[in-house]
This record gives C-alpha cells, structure tokens and sequence, in this order.
C-alpha cells in the first residue's frame, strides 16, 4: 500500500509504530481532540486485535478510540490521511500545502484551520534572511487592535488552536467583582455605629467597674460566595474547555467560590481548582471526573446538589451561576422542581447558555422550557464580550432581574 507501517507481520509493539502512533496522538491534540494517554495505549492494544495491513480497519479502530464527539471526526479523518501517508516526509509537504491554500477571502472551518496549525508546529522554521543595513526595520502594529476586537467577538467553537490559547490569556486577566453584601457578623471599630455593650462592660473591669470609653463595632461587609455549576456534556464540552480557565482564574482571584461539574454525575472539584498552576489543577481535575463528553442529567444533578451541597455553600446570600445548554437526557424530568428550589436557596440565579449566540433562539426544547421560569437572569456565554458583560453585571448593586 506504499505506507511505512501498514505492513502485514508488523507487531503492534514495533517500535516504529508505537512511535508514530504516539506522534499521532500528539498532532490530534494540538488540533483540539481530546486525546491523552488512554486513547494512545488503548489504540496500541486495539492494532494487536485487527488486520494490520487493512488501512481501513486501521482507520475505524483508531477512530472509534481518538474521537468522542461528531464534530472531531472530520479532523482526524484529514489528519489520518496526511499522516499515514509518510509519517517522516509527507506531513511537512501537506502541512505547507494546507497553510498555503488557505485564501483570507474563504470562510475555512476552525477544525481545518486547527489541523493546520496543528501539522505546521512540526515544520522547521524559514531560513533568515538578512535585512540590508540601509533598510530599517519595519513595525506594523496597525491590526493589532482590531485582531483583538475579532478574537472577543469569536465564538469559542470556531477558534482554532491559537485563537484558543490567546482567549485562555485573555480570561487570565479578568477579575470578577461581586456587589459587596451586609452579613451578620461584626467587627471592632472605633468609629462604628454601634455601641458594643459586651465588649464596653469588660473593659470597665480594668478600671474597677467604671465605663471609661465605649466599645465601638461595624457590621462585617463581604462580598457574597460564588457558586457556579457547569454542564461538561458532549455538547457542551467544548465551551467547558474554556470556561474552566475562567473558574480557575476567579477561585483563585477571591474566597468562597464553590465549583462544580456535571453530566451524568455531579462532581466538586473547588479544592482541585485551588492550586495556582493551571496544568496542574486541571490534571487533578481529569482525575476526578469521569464522565466528561458523556450524557446531560441536568435535573438528577440539581436535585443531588440541592441535598449535599446547598446548605453548605448557599450561604449569605450566594450567587449562583448555572451554565449548560438546557439539554437534557431525561426530558427535563424532576428538572423544574429541582430548578426552583435552587433559586430560593441563592440571591440571584443566573443561567449562562451558549445557544442564545443565535438571534433566533427559541425555548423549544423541554429542558430550557423547565429551567427558565425559575432562572433570574438569562445570558449567552459563548465568548470573550459575553464574559466581559457577565463580569460587569456582577459588578452592579443586585444585579439586574429578568
């Protein structure tokens, strides 16, 4: 068949081919696909199972262990082809090729651009060319402001690889203000407003009884805790793969932030997401969820959370953020019940749904119908201006009501 390894004999443990299988894995995730070292030893021990030197039982078996969601099998379909076919040589000419076929004019979709970038990081770098002493060097800085502007307004799905990781640096720096709130607790100051009677009476026990100066005390304000409960399903993966930088960066920007996520299963991972180095906090968050790009149980998830987690993180008046699709597996079973209770756990309930992106969205599904007569505030989340303006409207004394 003219490929270096789809040779009828070859072990699946040849080195050669466990070396190309794992650059394999490697250019996949550099093209977005979730694919770690599970997929990679699972796909090793797949080949020992197969006719080798079948190319299309090759193609389904590693398909079925590389790809979990519809919309990544058009990329490793592209990225199958290029790379099998001279694992040494044949991807850096298709890698140019694709680069250099990219017109500005066409609409490209992000999972091309993504492979392309993706194959082009293994390319050596041009040769330099020496500038004349003559000639100065030229800085054109005219574009940069309105890349900027182009990448805020992008949604999140269609960002190739590096549009992604400019948005991840980009959530980094956005701090997240909640209206401050009166609690129940006080403090000592001695230009408070109330008299502390207590405090007054045993400092008088220093001086024989007699009530010298009067103890002063300010009730403590704090702003509230933040709770946010996110939908990790496979129609929601992709957005959650952002939307975790942004939990990461706002639980270690301020205290009582509780964090939470969800699909078949509900999972806290507020301590995980603690740790100020991201890569780290989000392998230990891998760890910990099992069912990421799985099914959406959004009401049984409610409901669990309602019962363990409520009482203990819904205090003081607690904001809640709610983000997923309003997708539901059950068809919105127990989802309305369990929706309302949330709210008159929390101060404001704010549900985050990427569809409304669209300007025809409509409530057809029946667990957005369920869900948003109990919501206190509906917004999109599906870029960098939508995360901006949920910022500000945190910002703003109680918050707007829908």
């Amino acid at each position: 068949m003219g490929e270096t390894w789809f040779r009828p004999g070859m072990s699946h443990a040849s080195p050669p081919l466990a070396g190309n299988l794992i650059a394999f894995a490697r250019l996949l995730r550099r093209a977005g696909l979730p694919v770690g070292p599970a997929e990679s030893l699972a796909a090793a021990a797949a080949l020992s199972h197969i006719q080798i030197g079948d190319r299309r039982e090759v193609r389904a078996a590693l398909r079925a262990l590389m790809v979990h969601r519809h919309e990544h099998a058009e990329i490793f379909d592209a990225a199958f082809d290029i790379f099998w076919r001279d694992p040494a040589a044949s991807r850096m000419a298709a890698a140019t090729a694709l680069l250099d076929g990219m017109a500005p004019e066409e609409k490209k979709r992000a999972g091309g651009r993504r492979l392309a970038e993706a194959m082009a990081a293994d390319r050596p770098p041009p040769p330099r060319q020496d500038t004349p002493e003559e000639e100065p060097p030229r800085i054109d800085a005219a574009l940069s402001f309105s890349e900027r502007e182009r990448l805020m307004a992008m949604d999140f799905e269609a960002m190739s690889a590096r549009e992604l990781a400019m948005a991840r640096e980009e959530i980094q720096r956005l701090s997240l203000p909640l209206d401050e709130r009166r609690t129940r607790r006080w403090r000592r100051d001695p230009r408070g407003p109330r008299i502390d009677l207590r405090a007054t009476l045993r400092r008088s026990l220093r001086t024989g009884g007699e009530i010298v100066t009067l103890a002063r005390s300010r009730r403590i304000i704090r702003p509230p805790p933040l709770v946010v409960i996110c939908d990790i399903s496979g129609s929601m993966a992709r957005y959650a793969q952002v939307l975790l930088h942004f939990l990461h960066a706002v639980t270690n920007d301020r205290d009582r932030v509780a964090c939470f996520l969800f699909g078949t299963r509900l999972t806290n991972i507020t301590r995980q997401l603690r740790h100020q180095d991201a890569e780290v906090a989000f392998e230990m968050v891998g760890k910990l969820v099992q069912d990421w790009s799985g099914g959406t149980r959004i009401g049984e998830a409610l409901e669990r959370f309602n019962k363990l987690w409520a009482r203990r993180v819904l205090g003081q008046g607690a904001v809640v953020l709610l983000i997923t699709d309003g997708l539901d597996r059950d068809g919105a079973h127990g989802l309305a019940e369990a929706t309302e209770r949330l709210r008159h756990s929390c101060r404001r309930l704010i549900w985050l749904n990427p569809l409304l992106r669209y300007a025809g969205f409509q409530p057809k599904s029946q667990g957005i119908r369920a869900m948003l007569p109990h919501v206190h505030e509906f917004r999109p989340v599906h870029n960098l201006n939508s995360l901006r303006d949920l910022v500000s409207a945190l910002g703003q004394q109680g918050g707007a009501r829908r």
